[in-house]
């Protein structure tokens, strides 16, 4: 990390959470920011249900809700970036103060509940994206909706024509009653819905789904069963987590989805056994507690095809995004690795 990017974290931790994320983003359109382009190699280059990626190293929706950034977080270093949630109609959220640092357990405590510009503003600026970069959207349903399993067939309707992939939310803890949605019925319904959408758009467009780290055994194998049926193209495993087990810090106690390093074992451990499932059938991205390339690297060899992060950046900057890739790169070397989709699983076992 450069002189300037230190000094612009430790003055982002000055103001409050929220405040510092709207500023990073504000900075990104600003071109103030690292933009080394997509880190790439050999090594890197690898597909994700049919996507070529010059790095299997991503951006976690939730940074660049409204898709705001999408230009420069594309040069950035990230093999791909995930924006959003959208909703159909936009939403102001949950009440603030709604975002939370745990500097001691280097992790963030969100109750946002999908605040959002709505779909048919975040579509207009994908409509404009570059054509050069690998960008997904994350699919959201409206608080208030009355039906919000179609709400993720809408906003899909709407912006697939300017999609990469696209993601289908159903275990953010901060909507009430939405990790109902991951119930073996319910949730093949709604991917039904989906990908009877996606195969009427004019092109198409891979569907992904994210589930929680919360879920038991029997909820991990019904997840994998309706991810073969469905016809889905790879699971994001996982969201943030409603446990609190070892926080030091005093915002532990605040409602929400916790991410950041207290998730990591606990994420790998559901991606792991997702792995043994699915036995290849369906794709697998990893996400939860990565700050680092050998956590990326752990990640990859519990059964990740790509990973994503976020939560990291709060403690060490944009540049993370190149500094883990280019780290993985190097442990593929050193471990003999011509490509990282052989590296895939090759260590599942010590996860289950």
């Amino acid at each position: 990390m450069k002189l300037t990017e230190k000094l612009a974290l430790a003055a982002m931790h000055k103001v409050d959470p929220e405040t510092a994320h709207g500023l990073s983003v504000k900075a990104l359109t600003l071109g103030l920011a690292p933009a080394p382009g997509p880190v790439t190699s050999a090594r890197l280059k690898t597909s994700l249900a049919g996507i070529d990626l010059p790095n299997p190293v991503g951006l976690a929706a939730g940074y660049d809700k409204n898709a705001e950034a999408l230009t420069p977080l594309a040069k950035s270093g990230f093999g791909f970036i995930e924006v959003g949630a959208a909703t159909p109609r936009p939403q102001p959220g949950n009440p603030k103060p709604r975002l939370f640092r745990l500097t001691e357990d280097k992790a963030a405590i969100n109750r946002f509940g999908f605040n959002n510009e709505g779909m048919e503003a975040i579509g207009a600026r994908l409509a404009q994206r570059p054509r050069d970069a690998v960008i997904g959207l994350n699919l959201g349903a409206n608080k208030d909706s009355e039906d919000r399993a179609a709400d993720f067939a809408k906003v899909l309707a709407h912006c697939g024509a300017h999609l990469d992939f696209a993601t289908v939310n159903v275990s953010s803890p901060n909507t009430e009653k939405l990790r109902d949605l991951q119930g073996k019925a319910a949730l093949s319904a709604l991917l039904a819905g989906v990908v009877e959408t996606r195969d009427g758009l004019s092109r198409r467009v891979p569907v992904f789904l994210k589930i929680a780290p919360d879920l038991d055994r029997e909820g991990i194998e019904d997840i994998a069963a309706v991810a073969v049926e469905s016809g889905i193209d790879a699971v994001i495993a996982t969201n943030t987590t409603l446990s609190r087990d070892g926080l030091q810090s005093v915002h532990k106690g605040e409602a929400g989805g916790l991410s950041g390093a207290p998730l990591f074992e606990k994420s790998t451990r559901v991606l792991a056994q997702l792995s043994e499932l699915l036995d290849g059938k369906v794709p697998l991205v990893g996400v939860g507690g990565i700050s680092t390339a050998e956590q990326a690297y752990a990640k990859i060899c519990a059964g990740a095809c790509a990973v994503q992060f976020y939560t990291a950046m709060v403690y060490g900057g944009l540049s993370l995004a190149g500094d883990i890739a280019r780290g993985l790169d190097g442990l593929l070397a050193r471990d003999g690795f011509d490509n990282v989709a052989q590296a895939v699983g090759t260590k599942r076992k010590d996860w289950l």
